[in-house]
Parts: structure tokens; C-alpha cells; sequence
């Protein structure tokens, strides 16, 4: 929607529940609701915590004590329905950190967003996609992958020893694209009579806001941080924040995406109520380093500031308990260091009046005003206000802190509400965090001044917040009033100047008489591997990921066998329970492996099962052949 600058359309669908508030969307051929409820109905308690607490509480007590909560606990969720099939989609909106996984991580991952999106999708699949439209799809628990696929599963032990010992592994064989697309366990051809139900957890003012509940320990003593510098000892490298899982980084982002997975199905199930009124929405583009802002002063009149070139303080490289920063950066630090200025004098020295401009942070880099390449950080920012009946979205290009969301969330509220019309009577506002661009982090005035990570981020200065909530009332103005707006500066296309340091794949190889897809190290002999906690390890010789990112396919797959020569894809790499571990025994060896490790859910279903790896090889005259291989068959009991 951010092509053009106003927009007026007949309704397109949908459905939104916020914090017990619930509203739901339909197109001309489809109904728009909206469902009302207790608050409570909506609150998702233990998904996240505030990690710069010292901060938070430098905002006005009188405007904490509005608020129960240091963080916003409230879940929205927009739920689509079709007249025909029923829901076809949710997205929800709820503010807490995609950073269950620690920087130790090396694999891909959607992280605890992603986790939760694949388990509401194959709830959905399992409970309602083959079912006539229910309002009271339930659920008990994280859906299993095998669904459906087995009709009468064999769970006689000897047997399945039997027919696992008839399977032994196949070498690796060429293969086509198509046969690891068509091989997914969501394959959407095996679905095309129907729509894919698709469901998004979205992000919205989480920029304090972790996943990590348990709080924030010292490594070497256990004990907890110091309050204000998130420190021990007064090093930050040895702060991390613990998840529910602790201390398996895994387990606790499942944890996080499976509560906030469980309240998405419960406002899904509570939808009922139309959501009326227009589609319609307002964006431009404005350049953040030289806004004029009218702001009020004490004892009444008001004042016009400015904000700044973009710059990042000292404390953003202390990082946060999420993911510690590095050498003697903590986080409240408003003075900065002699040492570390003189390394920031060499990129660039910033100018005094970018200093008072930025004050109290103490710049580390002035990225704002670093232009070699090209731009270090954007000044040019898209904003965008969408409207679907009641529900009133903030497109915001930046991590806004709890206090930070509220502020704008009430201040375009009011703006709607104040034009007169009672079509914004039961308006509900809801932020979409991290949209169309990324600028880093957005805090109020208050928290600006403690300098915390989030503070030290906030690239245009202490002003920033009252800034973005100028804006944003003029656009909330324009869409009641049903004006345009001006479409703003234009961002520069920089596509053409990127700089990529990452060198290409020259070559993939295998050892002599080896086969791509061939196995490195196969499953024991007669082996059985007991569910919800039983590990497979398969390694295959394999080539570069790069070759192939198997978009809509997969690396990994897990079959069951279904009857006595039938296998049927039950797990891939888009499952939680299934890893894919890929590495060189050296970094200038055009050799590779490929490590599929299984975890065994709890839920999966008794049978023969066997490992299957998807890939690409690159020959020294580039061109590209894709490959397959297969493991030998074992138990699941």
C-alpha cells in the first residue's frame, strides 16, 4: 500500500482482536467483524519482559501508574475469512523481541515469531483446513507434523523392525528442482483445491521489550545484573538474558512461540463481531535529520526544535542482556571514553553542533553525516497510517520502546476522535513495528536521557519520539478529513552501489569414487529411536546451500513409510524438530557436509522413517546440478 499516497477502496478483508478487543475483516464478497471483549481476553503475560528497566522508570510516575505493566501485554489479531472457506488467514501483532536464539546460534531461524507461526499453521490444518468453518477449533497443544498422512499406523514393534531392515540407504543420485518442492510436507499442490491458510506474527513497540522472562544473570557468579549498566563486574560481555528454556536457547524459543502461538488461537476462536466502516491510507516520506518539531514547555507556550543527522552512542556497542556487546561499552554511558573517541575520529569527527544536537548521548558514530560509499543510515523514512473499518494501523520504520508505542498510540487516537466523526468513536490503534525500512530504535525523551542500549540507538536525536507523533497526527488529520498529502522527499535507490564482501561459490567436490547425497555417516544397523526425546544424526557429502536456496522446497526431509513401499514427507526443515547443519571441514576446501538432525517430537506417530537430503552442486564451469540421497530406514516407537 505504499505505492501511492491516498487510497480509498471497497472493503477487503480481514479480522482484529486487541487485548480483548476483537475485530474482523471481509471483502465485498467477504463480511467485515469486530468483536469486543474483556481486556483480559487479549493480555499474553509471560512472552516478555522490559530489559532496560532503569529507563522505563525515568518516564513521569504519573504516566506509569496508568499502566499495570512495564511492558505492553496486550495481543492483537486480525483474522481473515473467506465466504467460502471459511478463515483463511490471521496476523497478529504483540510486542516482544525475535531473540530467543543468542549470536551462538549459527542456523537460520524465524527465531520465537517464526516458531509460532508455524504451529498456529498446522493447528489450523489439522483442526479446521479440511472442516466446514467452526468458531471452536480448539487447542491442546503444539500440533503434530503427521496428520492425516497415515491412516492406520503399524505400531507392532517386530514388524516395524522388519520392514525397517528391507530399506537400506541409496546413494546420492541426481535429482530435479521440482522433486524437493514437490516432496515438502507443505506442498501447496497437494492443497490447490482450497486456499493455504497463512498466519503472521507480526512485530509492533518491542524495542525493550525481550523474550528472555527469566531475567538477566551474570555467567560467572549466577547473580543478576547490575541494574543500571546491565553489567557484572562492570563487564557486559558476561550479562545474558535467560528464556523459560534456560539454558537451552532452543527450548526456550519454542516456549516463547508457543504461548504467544496458544493466545492467537484463543482471540482467533473468540472472533465474531463485524468490523465496519472504510478502507483507506496515508503515507510519505520524510527526512528525519532536519525536522522542525513543535513541542510544549513547562508552565504552558510551546517551543520549536530539531532533529539531528543520525548518530549511534557509546552503549549501542555495549548490545543488550539479549545479545552483549563487546571490549569496555556498557550501557548507560552518557560520557564515553578518550580512546574509543580518538577510533571514531578516524571515520569521522562530528561537528559541535551535531555534539549539542545529540546530547546527552555521546556519539560513537556519526553515521548520519558518514556518506563514503554511500549513506551509513537512512534519513529518509517512510510513515504510514492504513484504516480497515475500526481498526487504525501505524506503519513505524523503527523499534519503538513501550512508553514510546503508547505515546503514539494515543496521541493519533486522540487526533482521530478529536475531527468530530463518529466513525472513529471505537477506534483501535495498533503499531507495525519494523515496516517498509529500518532505522534502528525509538525512545521517549525521558529514556533518551539514560543513554540504555534503545536510547543510544535512537538515531535522530532526544527529539525523535515527538517527532514521529507530529507526523502521524498530520496524517491521522488528513485521513479523517479525507485529504491528500504530499508524497515527501524521495529515498535514494542504492541498488546499484551495494557492496557485497561475501565471495561466490567457485566450486563444489567430493572425494574420488563419492557421490553427491552420498552418506557420510548413516543411522545404526537395526536401529529404533524413541519419541520425545530419541535424536537422529544422518550426514551427507553435500555441496554449498548458496547454489539452491530450495525456495518453496527443503534441505532436509524427514519420510514415514506408509504401508509395505509408500513414503510420505512428514517432516522438513520448516519444522522445529528438524535441524540442518551444514559445513567444510575447512573454509578453502570445496568439499562439504550435510549434518540433518532430528529431534523426535513427543507427538510423532510410531513407524519406519528414513532422512532424505535435498541440494545443488556448482561444477567449476558454473553450471548448477541438483542432487538427492536417502539414509537407511529405522524405528520410531
Amino acid at each position: 500500500m505504499s505505492g501511492s499516497h491516498k487510497n480509498k477502496r471497497e472493503k477487503k478483508s480481514s479480522i482484529v482482536k486487541r487485548g480483548g478487543a476483537l475485530f474482523h475483516l471481509r471483502s465485498i464478497i467477504r463480511i467485515l467483524s469486530f468483536t469486543s471483549g474483556k481486556s483480559i481476553q487479549g493480555e499474553l503475560l509471560d512472552a516478555g519482559v522490559n530489559r532496560s528497566p532503569s529507563a522505563y522508570l525515568n518516564n513521569p510516575a504519573a504516566e506509569r501508574s496508568k499502566y499495570k505493566y512495564d511492558v505492553d501485554k496486550d495481543m492483537t489479531l486480525l483474522k481473515f475469512v473467506d465466504d467460502e472457506w471459511g478463515p483463511v488467514g490471521s496476523f497478529n501483532w504483540f510486542a516482544t523481541h525475535g531473540t530467543s536464539m543468542s549470536r551462538t546460534n549459527s542456523l537460520i531461524s524465524g527465531d520465537n515469531k517464526g516458531a509460532a507461526a508455524r504451529f498456529m499453521e498446522d493447528w489450523f490444518e489439522q483442526n479446521g483446513g479440511g472442516q466446514p468453518y467452526s468458531d471452536s477449533l480448539q487447542v491442546d497443544r503444539v500440533p503434530r507434523r503427521v496428520s492425516n498422512i497415515i491412516e492406520n499406523v503399524n505400531d507392532n514393534y517386530d514388524d516395524l523392525l522388519e520392514l525397517a531392515a528391507s530399506f537400506q540407504s541409496t546413494s546420492g543420485r541426481p535429482a530435479t528442482r521440482f522433486l524437493s518442492v514437490a516432496r515438502r510436507v507443505r506442498n501447496p499442490l497437494r492443497k490447490a483445491d482450497r486456499p493455504g491458510f497463512v498466519s503472521a506474527f507480526c512485530q509492533t513497540n518491542c524495542g525493550d521489550v525481550s523474550p528472555n522472562v527469566l531475567g538477566a544473570f551474570c555467567l560467572d557468579t549466577g547473580l543478576p545484573c547490575d541494574f543500571n549498566h546491565s553489567t557484572c563486574g562492570g563487564k557486559n560481555e558476561l550479562c545474558y538474558g535467560r528464556g523459560p528454556g534456560y539454558p537451552d536457547e532452543f527450548a526456550s524459543t519454542r516456549i516463547i512461540g508457543e504461548r504467544q502461538f496458544r493466545k492467537s488461537v484463543d482471540l482467533f476462536n473468540k472472533a465474531a463481531e463485524q468490523l465496519k466502516g472504510k478502507i483507506d491510507y496515508r503515507h510519505t516520506y520524510l527526512d528525519f535529520s532536519k525536522l522542525s518539531v513543535t513541542i510544549p514547555i513547562q508552565g504552558g507556550g510551546s517551543e520549536v526544535v530539531k532533529t539531528c543527522p543520525a548518530a549511534m552512542g557509546f552503549a549501542f556497542a555495549a548490545g543488550t542482556t539479549d545479545g552483549p556487546g563487546a571490549f569496555d561499552f556498557k550501557q548507560g554511558d552518557d560520557k564515553g571514553n578518550a580512546f574509543w573517541r580518538l577510533v571514531r575520529n578516524v571515520l569521522k569527527t562530528p561537528g559541535q553542533e551535531q555534539i549539542d544536537c545529540q546530547l546527552p548521548k555521546p556519539i560513537l558514530l556519526d553515521t548520519g553525516e558518514m556518506k563514503t560509499p554511500y549513506d551509513w543510515a537512512p534519513s529518509i523514512l517512510p510513515i504510514q497510517i492504513l484504516r480497515i473499518g475500526q481498526l487504525v494501523i501505524l506503519s513505524v520504520p523503527g523499534e519503538f520502546t513501550t512508553m514510546a508505542g503508547r505515546r503514539l498510540r494515543d496521541a493519533v487516537k486522540a487526533a482521530l476522535i478529536s475531527g468530530g466523526s463518529q466513525e472513529f468513536k471505537n477506534v483501535h490503534v495498533v503499531i507495525a513495528g519494523l515496516t517498509n525500512t529500518y532505522s534502528q530504535y525509538v525512545t521517549t525523551f525521558e529514556e533518551y536521557q539514560m543513554q540504555r542500549y534503545e536510547g543510544a540507538s535512537t538515531l535522530f536525536g532526544p527529539h525523535t519520539l515527538s517527532a514521529y507523533i507530529q507526523e502521524f497526527k498530520k496524517l491521522a488529520t488528513a485521513l479523517v478529513k479525507g485529504f491528500s498529502v504530499q508524497p515527501g522527499p524521495q529515498p535514494p535507490n542504492l541498488l546499484d552501489r551495494q557492496i557485497g564482501l561475501l565471495p561466490p561459490v567457485v566450486l563444489d567436490a567430493t572425494p574420488p569414487g563419492v557421490k553427491f547425497g552420498d552418506l557420510l555417516s548413516d543411522v545404526p544397523r537395526n536401529s529404533t529411536f524413541k519419541r520425545g526425546g530419541g535424536i537422529v544424526n544422518v550426514t551427507f557429502w553435500s555441496a554449498c546451500p548458496r547454489n539452491d536456496l530450495m525456495t518453496e522446497g527443503t534441505f532436509a526431509l524427514v519420510e514415514i513409510l506408509n504401508g509395505k513401499d509408500s513414503w510420505v514427507p512428514a517432516y522438513d526443515d520448516d519444522d522445529f524438530c528438524l535441524r540442518f547443519k551444514w559445513s567444510r571441514p575447512s573454509k578453502v576446501s570445496p568439499r562439504s557436509y550435510a549434518t540433518i538432525e532430528w529431534r523426535i517430537p513427543a507427538e510423532a506417530a510410531p513407524g519406519v522413517y528414513r532422512v532424505r537430503h535435498f541440494g545443488a552442486s556448482k561444477s567449476l564451469l558454473g553450471s548448477i546440478s541438483h542432487f538427492t540421497g536417502t539414509s537407511s530406514a529405522f524405528v520410531v516407537a
